[in-house]
């Protein structure tokens, strides 16, 4: 924050100066009611404020330590604090111990406070400083000493009320944009199904009557096998991850390719040699990919040469006859009937008969054509919205710091305070506002402290050993260790208090960054880091 330029008038503070950082009240489940709230940080949305659900002590009994927070406390997510989780509390409750509640007020804004724990400076603190070996979070030093810009307390205000209003707009703005995708995916839907029918090219034909199958009727019905030809692909080669399978020269989609395919396959990951082509079958390009296992009836159209397995069914057309794009479209249309048709296995499949069997009403070649040439045409411009409906998405998700920037620089309030000098000045700056803050602060010292209830201190075997360094710990143990087993030597129980984690966490970043007494080697298959002493590694 020092290169941030700041208005006149406003101080550059540390977060603690203003907030009581890392202080909070503690609680177990025999000291709320059922109905008592109860917050876990899964349940704050990351980036948007937004809490996704509400559960009470009867839906969520917990047996470790909660902290107690009010209404209008600002709810801090400090556990991989980059997830950007904070929130204002609109009821009073209880929390994870990696959720902080703050309480600035009433000598400052808590949506102030809000604005700025969501802000581009805070965030890049939080991430510079937070540590963790798998799961960083914000420790109470760090929280205490974090940046933070104090503006008269009438400026809070305006500034939060502005806030409040501006990202409103954004997030409306972002819900309507992020609903296009969906509402998109319906009209496609919609087209496919008038294209299939014959309502897409109604006004084209000339004969507009309809049969009692509700097709046109000079559409007539074929099944798959007269307007093409029907395969499966073939892996008659067991076991099928022979390596003499494989090679550069032939092409070898999986069932997976055909349905992230977008719905033309251009290349390939896999390729098969001579003798996989001859264990296989190669289709030629401009072939209908239909896989009949797992996902059932996802499509594709081979923009190669191909092979692909036994799980895929190929369908090259008769270009006389049909276009294989609205074959493509009738399977698409068709495809929650073919998935009834797979039996209720763990492996979903369907047999090629059901496919062969099925029976089609076909419009003549040159209604096939121009159905094509419509749904193609109505395709792209649905593309093309959803490209710029996602391109004015990802404009408005960086709008917000944008905003926020604007706001911590002075920018949304710089008429009002030129209109309202008497509100930032004397004993409305924020430098009384800081003194005042401090005086508070000093009279509380001096007051006697309450007697401590609540939770008991932990006794017993997991803390009867004495915490030592982890630099001790792995001298002791006199081989590199994983962060569980560093833990443990070091002294700590199995069962430690978030306070206790903080300190074990802080002593292995010392450890790291300043002293690089010890090092992080790589992780092993299960994820864990492992630590040895430094010189260790040079022997």
């Amino acid at each position: 924050m020092s290169g941030m330029n700041v208005p006149e008038g406003w101080l550059k503070v540390s977060l603690g100066d203003v907030v009581n950082y890392g202080q909070t009240q503690k609680c177990e489940l025999k000291d709320v009611s059922l109905d008592t709230w109860v917050l876990e940080l899964e349940d704050i949305e990351k980036d948007s404020s937004q809490i996704l659900q509400k559960l009470d002590a009867k839906g969520r009994p917990f047996k470790s330590t909660k902290n107690i927070f009010k209404k209008g406390d600002v709810l801090y997510g400090k556990l991989r604090p980059y997830l950007n989780k904070v929130v204002i509390a609109d009821n009073e409750g209880v929390c994870s111990t990696e959720i902080l509640p703050l309480n600035a007020e009433p000598n400052a804004d808590n949506r102030f406070l809000l604005y700025w724990l969501k802000g581009e400076v805070f965030l890049n603190y939080v991430n510079e400083v937070s540590y963790g070996v798998n799961m960083p979070r914000l420790g109470t030093k760090d929280g205490v000493a974090a940046p933070f810009l104090l503006a008269p307390l009438a400026e809070q205000k305006v500034i939060a009320a502005k806030l409040d209003s501006l990202l409103a707009q954004v997030d409306s703005t972002k819900a309507r944009l992020e609903r296009i995708p969906t509402i998109l995916k319906r009209f496609r839907q919609s087209v496919l199904a008038a294209a299939v029918s014959g309502r897409l090219t109604e006004e084209w034909r000339s004969n507009n009557e309809y049969a009692q199958n509700g097709y046109p009727k000079d559409w007539i019905e074929f099944g798959f096998s007269e307007v093409g030809d029907l395969a499966r692909g073939k892996s008659k080669h067991r076991p099928r991850n022979d390596q003499r399978l494989f090679g550069k020269e032939y092409p070898f989609i999986q069932t997976g390719e055909v349905a992230n395919s977008n719905g033309l396959i251009t290349t390939a990951t896999k390729y098969y040699s001579e003798f996989g082509l001859a264990q296989s079958k190669l289709f030629p390009k401009g072939t209908l990919c239909i896989t009949i296992a797992a996902n059932i009836a996802d499509t594709a159209i081979l923009g190669i040469d191909a092979c692909f397995p036994d799980s895929v069914v190929g369908f090259t057309p008769d270009i006389s006859k049909c276009e294989v794009l609205f074959v493509k479209y009738l399977v698409d249309v068709n495809k929650e009937n073919l998935e009834d048709f797979a039996p209720a296995t763990a492996q979903k499949n369907i047999n090629l008969k059901i496919l062969n069997e099925m029976r089609i009403p076909f419009p003549s070649i040159e209604e096939q054509t121009e159905i094509v040439r419509r749904v193609e045409e109505l395709f792209a411009f649905a593309d093309s919205i959803e490209e710029k409906a996602l391109a004015a998405l990802e404009r408005v998700g960086n709008l917000t710091q944008s905003i926020l920037a604007k706001a911590f620089r002075g920018d949304l309030t710089a008429a009002w305070r030129a209109a309202n000098p008497e509100l930032i000045s004397g004993d409305n700056s924020a430098e009384a506002l800081l003194a005042k803050i401090k005086e508070e602060r000093e009279l509380l010292k001096k007051q006697p402290k309450p007697k401590r209830t609540g939770v008991k201190k932990k006794t017993g075997k997991s803390m009867s050993k004495e915490v030592i360094k982890v630099v001790e710990a792995l001298k002791q143990a006199g081989k590199p260790l994983n962060g569980q087993q560093l833990l443990a030597v070091a002294g700590y129980p199995s069962d430690s208090s978030t306070e206790q984690l903080e300190q074990f966490f802080l002593d292995l970043r010392d450890a790291l960054a300043l002293d690089k007494s010890i090092v992080k080697l790589k992780r092993d298959d299960d994820g864990q880091d492992w630590f040895a002493i430094a010189e260790a590694t040079h022997k």
